[in-house]
Parts: structure tokens; C-alpha cells; sequence
């Protein structure tokens, strides 16, 4: 395998290619400048039509951008009825830069500073191939997450004050945020020390009784039915919601993409979501505060998301802090079986309500079939001849060849676009400050995990998983490696799935009969040469895994935190073979396994 700095001068190579070879259009030329302060929406669509139409007969065009902020607003950008995989699907989106139907496209924003005004998606780059978007950054003026200091705090109610970018109104003395054409109820939030910007121990999603303020004669805000001795003054508090509507960048159906030196420093979603895409390159990819900001929050969701894409993902030298979930999460999407109509044609649906109305299969993609209670597959592949769309969730789909007879639809029978698997290289990254888990794979193709820095993740830094009764999010691991990674202080709050530092935990109802093994294989999980800091336990927790290496890590123990975690043992297995731990180096004896 090539190295990362090849790969990386690689990518730079193609990159300044891109910008060099071929024709260079400036959008200034079109009316788009920087440090106006104006609204450049319409000006963009306008624009990108335009170029699209005047150079349609070129093999590669560079699309730039003046140096500057640049201003966006909802209410008049383009619509799109976009469908966005684990977003709100809440109707069309409004979008900033829409990039549809491109080839060979480099879009250089060249210093450009993206701000976005209202509920938008920022850019979309859909149905295109050869594409790279790079020398920009995303924001949001007016943050739909609301930051607020804690003043003071006692038995009596909490004093907070806003930062000064947040807009609010008390609506019968509830907080209410609000900004261009939205509003927005919270009443949970993540807590930060001041000084570190770490996540607040034992915190996780902290209730935040914001239904009941009085407004003070200086300005701060008493909330006397919100008590929570942990939240001291000073403490950060980021108010939000669960609401989602769309990332800050959005791929679909896109062949060989490249994002290079981006930076997201908000999204009301994930900082990126990728579907159905085949060959991504993360280059300098970051989701990060803004300096001088004075924020303790990134996104809203995930730093990046891919579903159902294929090929290979590449991510490295990254930067993801303080967003409100996974730096990375990479799986595709079950169907769940609703009807067999005969032998060779089943009627199947997505499930989850953020993830439905995009494609899921083709003619000739290969399909395997899991009984949802125990995550057994059928040994067989079935290979689809006709899918056809029903409703924007469900599909007619018939196969090549017959399906088992047995199938138990009653007990839940899940489907699985193997063909729509990626391969993924996560390497260099830092990943710091977050909510939930660190990063979390869940494809059959090569994974490897290495060099990583995962600081203070609060959830486990690296989880497997699969799971076809909640999230619908495929599928099993046979091939990952996760070596050469430093983990300092994961684990200090509780999430689902927080079983250890490494948590390799497939949704399993009825593991007791289960006859095969879900993760693993052939090749199956190495976990190698890691260091981890950590002030508990559990460094490894894993269900139904054939193939299953631990060694020649270090573990070094600290005080920073109380131990609190429920798992007791290092290493704690459940339906688990072929397993070796070996090599193992402790500053405090020996570590604790159970197997079970």
C-alpha cells in the first residue's frame, strides 16, 4: 500500500493539475465579490448556469473565487428537492452553490469565506464526476445552536448569559433562539470546561431547563427550576435541538471527488454527508471552531457521513473538533423486507426516518439477506435483475435467482447493497472534544485506522457496529486494522454503544441464537501498536467476532478522572473465536479479560 505523504502528494499533484491545466473562469466576472455584504444567492445561480452553458465543450474548467466573505441567504437561494441520508427529510432545500451535472470541475474558492445566513445547505455538488472543491471555508452567521456561560448555579436555579452572537427571545418565559426565518426550542445541550474545551465529565446530553427564565436587569438570564451541580461558573453550555435539515457540504452520486483544504466551522447537520458516491478524497478536510470565535461547537451532527457510497474513501490530515457526533461514520443502509410477492420479488423499505428517498440499488448489484434478530446472512448473494421505486421509501425489487424459502418476514429479514460498499483509509486525522464516538465503520471492504489522534472523544473513539432494527445502518467488518493511534481520555460520558474505548458492538437482539459470527472473517479485526491514556478501564469491548487480534499496545493510567464506567475488564468478549491478545504492556499489571 502506497503511504499516506505519497498519497497526499498524490492528491496535491492532481489538484495542482486541476488548477493549471486547463481554462479558469473568476466569478467576479459575474458580479460575485467579496466584502460586500450583499446577498450573492441569486448572483450564483445566475452565474454557475451561465459558465455551465458558455463552456459546456470543455474537458476541465476552474471555477475561482476572489479572496473574502461572501454572503448567503435562504430565502432567496436556489430550491432543490433534495433527499439527504440521515437528515431531516423535511421537504426542498435551499442552496448556496448548487454544482449539478459537473465534469472535471475544480470549484478554488481560494481563501473564500462561505457565510451562511438562515436554514440552507451551503453547497451541493450532485451527479457529477472528476470534481474537486478546495481553499474555502463554511460558516454561519448566526448559529442555530445557542451558547451560553453559566454565571451562577445553586439550589436555588441557574443564572446564564448568552454569548453575544446568539439571538433569542423569552416566548412566556421560555428561551427561544431565533435567526432569519427560523426558530428554535431547546432544552438539551452539551456542557464544556471553559479552559480546555473538553467536554464536561459525565455530562453527556445534559437537560437544560430553559422553560422557565426571568430575564435580569443586567441582561442575564435566571432559569430557577434548572438545578445540576456539576455545571459550575464558567461552564460552557451549547443549547440545541435534534434538528438537522442539512450539512454544510452534500455529495450524491458523484464519481472520483476531492475536497481539499475545507474547513466547516458550523452546519445545522453534518459538516459533510456523502451518498451513493464512488471515490472520495479528504485532504486537510477540517470541521473546526472558527478562531477567535469564542465558540465550544462545530456542527450540529456528524463532521462527515458517508451512505451507501463505494469505491474508495480516503481521509487523512484531517481536523474534527466539537461537533455533536462521529468525526467519521461510514455504512450503507439496510431495506427492511415487507412482502414476498413470489419466488424471485420481495417489496422492501428504508426504515429510519432521516434516510429515505434516494436510490438503493441497480440492475446487477449484489444483495445479501440478514434475519434481523440475530444478524445471521444467508450464505447465498442474490444479484438484482429489476428494482423499480414505489414510494420514496419503498421498492419492488426482483432478484436472478429465488430466494430461501424459509425467509420469516414476520421476524424481520434485512437487505444489504454489498455492491455499495467502500473501502476506507482514516489516517493522521486528529480527532478532538466531541460528542459520541470518535469514528465508526461499518462496511465489509478494507478499513484501516492509523496515526490517529483521538483526545478527549467523550464515547468510544472507534466503533464496529451493524445494526438492522434501530438505525438500519449495514453492515459487518471482515477486514479492519486500527494501529499506530494515540487514544487519550475517551469514555468520560456515557452514549449508546460507549462500551469501551474500542467498542465493536452490533445490534444483536437474540445473540444466544445466533449461529453465525457477525464481524470478522478470513482477515478479520487487528487492533495493534495503539497507546492509550485513559483514566478507567474498558479498552476493548467486542460481540460475535471471528478473527480478533489485540497486541502489542500501551496502556497508561491517569487521574484526571474518577473511574465510573460500568464494564469492569479491559477486554471484554461475548460469542468471539480465533481470538489472540498478546504483547500487551500495562503500567499497572496485568489487564483483565473476560470471555464469555
Amino acid at each position: 500500500m502506497k503511504s499516506i505523504r505519497s498519497i497526499a502528494c498524490l492528491t496535491a499533484l492532481l489538484i495542482s493539475t486541476n488548477l493549471f491545466a486547463h481554462k479558469t473562469v473568476n466569478l467576479g466576472n459575474y458580479g460575485i465579490l467579496p466584502n460586500t455584504g450583499k446577498d450573492m444567492s441569486v448572483k450564483m445561480t445566475k452565474a454557475l448556469t451561465k459558465i455551465k452553458a458558455e463552456y459546456a465543450g470543455e474537458d476541465s474548467l476552474t471555477i475561482v473565487l476572489n479572496p473574502g466573505k461572501y454572503n448567503f441567504h435562504a430565502a432567496k437561494a436556489e430550491v432543490n428537492p433534495y433527499y439527504i441520508s440521515n437528515h431531516d427529510q423535511d421537504g426542498a432545500k435551499h442552496v448556496a452553490i448548487n454544482l449539478k451535472g459537473w465534469n472535471s470541475l475544480t470549484f478554488n474558492g481560494q481563501g473564500a469565506d462561505i457565510i451562511c445566513h438562515g436554514v440552507i445547505l451551503p453547497i451541493a455538488l450532485v451527479n457529477s464526476s472528476n470534481c474537486t472543491i478546495t481553499n474555502l471555508s463554511i460558516d454561519f452567521a448566526n448559529p442555530h445552536i445557542s451558547q451560553i456561560e453559566i454565571i451562577e448555579s445553586s439550589d436555588k436555579g441557574i443564572v446564564f448569559r448568552p454569548a453575544s452572537e446568539v439571538k433569542y427571545k423569552i416566548d412566556n418565559h421560555r428561551f427561544v433562539s431565533t435567526g432569519e426565518g427560523w426558530e428554535r426550542r431547546p432544552n438539551y445541550g452539551m456542557c464544556f470546561e471553559k479552559s480546555t474545551h473538553h467536554i464536561l465529565y459525565n455530562t453527556s446530553d445534559t437537560w437544560c431547563g430553559v422553560d422557565s427564565v426571568i430575564k435580569l436587569k443586567n441582561g442575564d438570564l435566571y432559569a430557577p427550576k434548572w438545578t445540576n451541580s456539576m455545571l459550575v461558573p464558567g461552564t460552557q453550555v451549547t443549547l440545541r435541538t435534534w434538528d438537522r435539515p442539512a450539512p454544510a457540504l452534500f455529495l450524491s452520486e458523484n464519481k472520483n471527488t476531492v475536497l481539499s483544504n475545507v474547513t466547516v466551522h458550523y452546519a445545522e447537520g453534518m459538516g459533510l454527508l456523502a451518498q451513493l458516491c464512488e471515490n472520495i478524497t479528504l485532504d486537510h478536510f477540517q470541521v473546526a471552531i472558527r478562531k477567535d470565535s469564542g465558540r465550544y461547537f462545530t456542527t450540529q451532527a456528524d463532521a462527515t457521513h458517508f451512505s451507501g457510497c463505494k469505491g474508495k474513501i480516503l481521509s487523512i490530515n484531517g481536523l474534527y473538533e466539537n461537533m455533536m457526533d462521529d468525526a467519521i461514520n461510514v455504512h450503507g443502509t439496510y431495506l427492511k423486507v415487507k412482502e414476498k410477492i413470489d419466488a424471485t420479488t420481495v417489496v422492501a423499505q428504508y426504515m429510519h426516518d432521516q434516510t429515505y428517498g434516494m436510490p438503493w440499488g441497480w440492475t446487477g448489484d449484489s444483495v445479501l439477506v440478514v434475519n434481523s434478530a440475530t444478524m445471521d446472512y444467508q450464505p447465498a448473494t442474490f444479484v438484482i435483475k429489476e428494482i423499480s421505486t414505489l414510494s420514496s421509501k419503498e421498492f419492488k425489487i426482483t432478484f436472478t435467482s429465488p430466494l430461501p424459502d424459509n425467509l420469516d418476514i414476520q421476524q424481520g429479514i434485512g437487505l444489504e447493497n454489498i455492491s455499495w460498499t467502500p473501502s476506507v483509509l482514516f489516517a493522521n486525522n486528529v480527532v478532538r472534544n466531541n460528542r459520541a464516538r470518535g469514528s465508526l465503520f461499518s462496511t465489509p471492504k478494507k478499513v484501516i485506522v492509523q496515526n490517529n489522534l483521538y483526545d478527549h472523544t467523550s464515547g468510544s473513539a472507534v466503533l464496529l457496529s451493524g445494526d438492522c432494527n434501530g438505525w438500519f445502518e449495514t453492515g459487518a467488518c471482515h477486514d479492519v486494522t486500527i494501529r499506530n493511534n494515540r487514544f487519550i481520555n475517551a469514555l468520560t460520558s456515557m452514549f449508546q454503544f460507549t462500551e469501551a474505548i474500542i467498542s465493536i458492538y452490533p445490534v444483536i437482539p437474540d445473540l444466544a441464537h445466533q449461529h453465525t459470527y457477525f464481524h470478522g472473517g478470513e482477515k478479520g479485526i487487528t487492533i495493534e501498536h495503539n497507546e492509550f491514556i485513559t483514566f478507567d478501564t474498558p479498552l476493548v469491548y467486542a460481540v460475535s467476532v471471528d478473527g480478533l487480534k489485540i497486541q502489542n499496545n500501551k496502556v497508561i493510567h491517569n487521574s484526571d478522572f474518577s473511574p465510573y464506567h460500568h464494564n469492569k475488564y479491559a477486554f471484554n468478549l461475548k460469542r468471539v473465536k480465533n481470538t489472540i491478545i498478546a504483547g500487551n504492556q500495562n503500567d499497572t499489571g496485568e489487564l483483565s479479560v473476560i470471555i464469555e
